[in-house]
């Protein structure tokens, strides 16, 4: 049983003048190479016992020279009966009314790939592919009978980025010319690169017309140091030559496999003059018996019998050696391409007891499906397809051109998983050692601690802007944006992160605050009922202190306002009531004795007392309930700490602020009132001194709140609160206790009415 498959191949001879369908193109070796693989496969298949046992392959292989040259000979083998079947008849015909071959392995070159891969769909002829490596024949709806063995260019591209990204290569340039390859790659280059740091900053198109200088003399202008070449050889070769001829040098080349294992280039006159060569390609695979069975050929100059071509053609001598030593890419694919319906026979003819059934018809259809589903193992590589007809198997070899050898230096391998590894240490870089790796920047990176401006249309053109106070950059996340900090943290100038602020409050253990808290004590009362309402008052103002220490509370934001300005009302009004008494006593009454007496009657003093304290209750219930006290935390003037304190609407209380002063003014103008009564007996001078204390305390408090944030102005506070109640208790009282127990003799109504006396005596004269 002989089954046929038909293979094509791109381009290996020149064909002679004399031939009817004539072209030329130039003898590309390589290409004889693989023709020589895929017969070597079949016969090999053919020769064993075990995968098709009693069938033989059959097959063709012919040069497509042109797109268009190409269709009579495809129409030839896919008709039946010199007729092409109808687009509506999906179902094999019966009988011998079937196409000529089950299967087409080929073509190189993704153009004439796509030009075929219609005409065989028609009638689901698999198109086994081992060079076409364009993303578009993924696309299942577009062709759905094209299996490949080569990887595709998603895969060349995603190891491309990555290579760039590893030595960040940011700025790059792109050639290409106007193949379904090559524009295919530029394509999926500029997609893939979007979200990344590269940018492509110069693309074109090359040809047979390119002018070659004018495009090196744009990319030395931009600083462009790498080079991307993803074209066929021949156009990597015109590119390559024209540098050496510009004398183009200190660039990086990034070869595809298309031209990385070039001969002619590895080879070229002053290769090594136009910088480094990195190429990514499908590795080498040494197929066991290929050397013997080229050796084994014989007439393969063309002369004689045998041809190298399918047609006529002028081909020069060529020795096996030339063959032996020729670009050894693809090897493996077309290898094996060939495996791969062999295998699919080998399941269809139910081969696996060693004899294939060979009444089995086979068609097309079958042997499509059949390929969809392989899996088995050719070389120690396990061979099987995605659901897009792409190989699950293979990798790349990242590749050095090394005194005309492709030398391996690293590797990129997509199944199970991406992986990647790169040896620099072996690479030979043209700075000669001075620098470990070039670089090809649009902007040299920013310094740490600084986001970027971008400059122009390229994201890798920018300006350096160091991140201010209380902001960071983030790199990874947004290298264009200062971030701002939580209000819990602060940050330096030139920051990449923010630290937590230090929260500062001063507990009752601290020094300060027990110092404090231990000048609050009791002190005994003496004098009439007025002294112990003083005294109390001065006592219940205390309290407030013990909320000035400890971590703050809405409750504590309350209480170190509220027993203070209530209470030292009353000791205001209390003082306004004696100084007014004083003078009432020496001046008043003596003048205006029905004044005296209305005062006495109705108690004046304790009206006068009760109005103020309840007046400022008023006032604190309505600042307390429009504007409550809340917690607060400073973090402004302190960038590295957080500092707990009270937020206290002074709009709120300027009430009771103002109820305050007006009564420490009255007690300085009745206290200039009596200062020319009796020096031994004058309660309005001392008053006077406490009321300057008061307002000095309160004078230096205000300046240092201006100037001055920090945690221990807490302890200033509960300190100016406490010097408020010791100016009176010191001040006052103290003078008071010094006559009660050093002088008891001024302490007696004789004395007091005997001051009063020589006192109206005085003013009556």
């Amino acid at each position: 049983m002989c089954i046929y498959i038909f293979l094509f191949f791109l381009g290996f001879c020149v064909f002679s003048e004399d031939v009817f369908l004539t072209c030329r193109q130039p003898f590309i070796v390589a290409n004889y190479r693989r023709l020589q693989l895929m017969r070597f496969a079949v016969e090999q298949i053919n020769n064993s016992t075990q995968l098709l046992p009693g069938v033989t392959l059959g097959y063709e292989i012919f040069d497509l020279c042109s797109d268009t040259r190409s269709f009579p000979g495809i129409l030839d083998f896919i008709s039946v009966n010199e007729s092409v079947r109808p687009w509506h008849q999906l179902q094999p015909l019966p009988g011998n009314m079937t196409s000529k071959v089950i299967s087409v392995i080929g073509t190189y070159s993704s153009t004439k790939t796509r030009t075929l891969a219609p005409i065989l769909t028609m009638d689901f002829i698999p198109l086994v592919n081992y060079g076409s490596s364009s993303s578009a024949f993924s696309e299942k709806v577009k062709y759905p009978s094209i299996m490949r063995t080569v990887l595709p260019n998603q895969q060349m591209i995603e190891a491309m980025v990555t290579i760039l990204l590893h030595f960040r290569w940011h700025w790059v340039a792109f050639l290409f010319d106007n193949g379904e390859y090559s524009t295919d790659g530029a394509d999926l280059f500029l997609k893939k690169i979007k979200d990344t740091e590269i940018c492509l900053a110069y693309s074109d198109e090359v040809n047979a017309n390119t002018n070659f200088s004018e495009m090196f003399q744009k990319i030395d202008t931009q600083k462009i140091n790498v080079v991307i070449i993803f074209a066929p050889g021949r156009t990597a070769s015109m590119v390559i030559q024209a540098a050496i001829n510009l004398k183009i040098s200190k660039k990086v080349w990034m070869a595809t496999d298309a031209w990385a294992f070039n001969r002619k280039l590895l080879e070229m006159s002053k290769i090594d003059s136009i910088g480094t060569v990195i190429g990514i390609i499908q590795p080498e695979s040494e197929i066991p018996g290929f050397h013997d069975f080229l050796y084994s050929l014989q007439n393969i100059s063309g002369q004689g019998e045998e041809r190298v071509c399918s047609q006529m053609c002028n081909c020069r001598q060529l020795t096996t050696e030339e063959i032996v030593a020729a670009d050894p890419a693809y090897s493996f694919p077309v290898y094996s391409a060939v495996y791969v319906v062999a295998h699919a026979l080998h399941n269809l003819l139910q081969c696996e007891s060693g004899q294939c059934n060979t009444s089995t018809t086979v068609y097309p259809y079958m042997v499509l499906a059949e390929l969809k589903t392989s899996n088995f193992t050719l070389l120690n590589k396990t061979i099987k397809f995605d659901e897009n007809g792409d190989p699950e198997f293979g990798f790349y070899s990242i590749v050095f051109w090394n005194n005309e050898e492709a030398e391996e230096v690293g590797f990129f391998k997509m199944y199970p998983f991406v992986d990647y590894y790169i040896n620099s240490t072996k690479i030979q870089w043209y700075t000669n050692g001075k620098v470990s790796v070039p670089t090809s920047l649009c902007s040299q990176d920013c310094p740490v601690g600084s986001a970027k401006l971008q400059n122009g249309i390229h994201t890798c053109c920018f300006d350096c802007i160091v991140c201010l106070n209380g902001t960071y950059i983030n790199t990874t996340a947004d290298p264009y944006t200062c971030v701002n900090c939580f209000a819990t943290e602060w940050s330096t100038t030139a920051s990449t992160s923010c630290r937590p602020r230090s929260v500062e409050f001063i507990s009752f253990e601290d020094t300060a605050a027990m110092v404090t808290l231990f000048g609050t004590v009791v002190v005994r009362s003496a004098g009439g009922p007025m002294c112990f309402l003083i005294l109390g008052c001065l006592c219940l103002c205390s309290v407030s202190v013990f909320f000035y220490f400890g971590k703050p509370q809405e409750a504590f934001c309350i209480l170190r306002l509220l027993p203070f300005v209530l209470f030292y009302t009353v000791c205001l009004a209390c003082f306004v009531v004696r100084s007014f008494q004083i003078v009432s006593i020496f001046k008043i009454g003596a003048k205006y004795p029905s004044v005296q007496r209305w005062w006495m009657k109705y108690h004046g003093q304790w009206l006068v007392i009760a109005v103020a304290f309840i007046l400022q209750v008023l006032l604190m219930l309505i600042s307390y309930t429009s504007v409550p006290p809340k917690l607060y935390n400073e973090t402004v003037l302190y960038p590295e700490q957080i500092v707990l304190a009270c937020d206290i609407n002074r709009a709120a209380v300027i009430g009771s602020l103002i109820l305050c002063a007006t009564l420490c003014l009255l007690c300085f103008v009745f206290s200039y009132m009596g200062k020319e009564l009796p020096k031994n007996y004058n309660e309005a001078k001392a008053i006077t001194f406490c009321l300057l204390l008061l307002a000095l305390t309160w004078v230096i408090f205000a300046t240092i709140f201006i100037l001055y944030r920090g945690k221990h102005l807490q302890t200033l506070n509960a300190l100016a609160v406490l010097s408020s109640l010791y100016s009176f208790l010191l001040w006052y009282f103290l003078p008071k206790c010094c006559i009660i127990l050093f002088q008891p003799e001024k302490n007696t109504p004789q004395y007091f009415q005997g001051l009063i006396q020589s006192y109206t005596k005085t003013i009556s004269q």
